[in-house]
């Protein structure tokens, strides 16, 4: 009897428990187990009496019921969770065999990846995913080589910091910063007015009018930096306006104290409008000579999807004269609009105003747009290169052109 005891508790340790531990139901039979190993040690010194034998039968119907609960319990956990960890195992055997797949996905975009309903939009949903996080980790790098960037520049100014302390240094910049606020000053009272159009805010979405203001802003340290700098008229800048938030946005505290005039009024309320020249890429008439007794408009506005002539019919509407900078007549242009950023007309302005040199005027003209400066009028120019395209062709370019409209119109008739 205590040979089939000792036999009895190792199957209990081995097989049971090991098993309820496996399945989740050890807390539920180890009272039970608990009880059996008890039992049979208080019985193992006592003649075990057939009423006091241990029913098996029992104890498979607790074991039994105890795997029923498990199952059972498995069964009634949702559908939606084994439905995604089989997805999440997809995934890892498609990122193994080296298929475009991100490195962290959501239960968001778990649960869309199987609702999609064929196996091309999954790979398709899987790559739009992994793009998006390599554009992420590209920013992130990006973002990273700033900073450490910006951190080395800041090593090299504590590094420089007793140059920077030089009393001489700091008395420079203060002194010309003052000189530069003189000179702008002096041009409020003397100098020649250059008058900026705010009235294009209806034209421009928010992000435009944000280009906008940072190129007046580049524009307005341009002119205070010159030698002899124009006074700056805002006109239609009205106070709840986008560029009146923009300004301030950029300036702060600093538009408050800003050496230019802002007024709600049109240029045309505040100017005789004989001595106002509207500036604008669409005029038919051509700027030939720089006159210091006329005030210039330059509207401020970035059209992107450039919009000709709305500056050009605004001008005609207030019945202002207008003109244009004479770029075909020393510029051999190659493509897209002649329209130019507002601080690159502030820099050629400025040019024309100290030298009257339109080529050292242009030069601020991107170089992109247009392949060199003319040396002889532009029709000349292009009469050199008929030449040359005939001399290439070996014969003249209206006979080659006739060639090929008889043989074509042969095609034709053949057909």
């Amino acid at each position: 009897m205590q040979s089939a005891n000792t036999l009895l508790k190792k199957i209990v340790r081995s097989s049971v428990l090991p098993f309820a531990a496996q399945h989740g139901l050890r807390k539920d039979l180890f009272p039970l187990s608990r009880t059996l190993s008890l039992s049979l040690h208080l019985k193992q010194d006592k003649s075990c009496s057939p009423s006091e034998k241990l029913d098996l039968d029992a104890w498979k119907k607790v074991m039994k019921s105890g795997l029923q609960e498990e199952v059972s319990e498995t069964v009634s956990e949702p559908k939606e969770l084994s439905s995604l960890a089989a997805a999440r195992e997809i995934l890892e055997m498609w990122r193994l065999a080296g298929r475009l797949v991100p490195e962290n996905i959501s239960e968001e975009q778990l649960k869309a990846f199987v609702e999609c309903p064929s196996k091309s939009a999954k790979k398709k949903y899987l790559k739009f995913l992994y793009l998006k996080e390599l554009h992420k980790k590209n920013d992130k790098r990006k973002m990273d080589e700033k900073r450490e960037r910006r951190l080395e520049t800041q090593e090299r100014a504590s590094k420089t910091d007793e140059t920077k302390r030089n009393s001489f240094i700091c008395l420079w910049t203060n002194s010309m910063d003052r000189a530069y606020n003189w000179r702008v000053a002096q041009s409020m009272i003397f100098g020649q007015p250059l008058v900026f159009d705010m009235s294009y805010e209806k034209d421009m979405s928010v992000r435009e009018v944000a280009n906008t203001v940072r190129q007046l802003v580049l524009s307005e340290g341009c002119n205070r930096r010159s030698v002899d700098p124009f006074h700056i008229h805002f006109c239609n800048l009205k106070n709840d306006s986008l560029y009146h938030k923009e300004f301030v946005k950029h300036y702060r505290e600093a538009w408050g104290r800003l050496l230019v005039t802002t007024t709600e009024q049109c240029y045309t309320e505040v100017f005789p409008k004989d001595k106002l020249v509207y500036l604008t890429a669409d005029s038919p008439k051509v700027m030939k000579t720089f006159d210091h007794n006329k005030i210039y408009i330059v509207g401020s506005m970035v059209d992107k999807s450039i919009k000709t002539g709305v500056s050009l019919a605004r001008a005609k509407r207030l019945g202002l004269e207008t003109a244009a900078l004479p770029l075909e007549k020393y510029l051999l242009w190659n493509t897209g609009a002649k329209n130019l950023t507002l601080d690159q007309m502030m820099h050629i302005l400025l040019t024309l105003k100290d030298t009257g040199d339109w080529k050292k005027a242009l030069e601020f003209v991107p170089k992109r747009k247009y392949y060199s400066f003319v040396s002889k009028p532009v029709q000349e120019l292009k009469k050199s290169l008929n030449l040359i395209n005939t001399l290439k062709l070996g014969k003249r370019q209206e006979e080659v052109r006739n060639q090929f409209a008889k043989n074509y119109s042969k095609k034709l008739m053949q057909k």
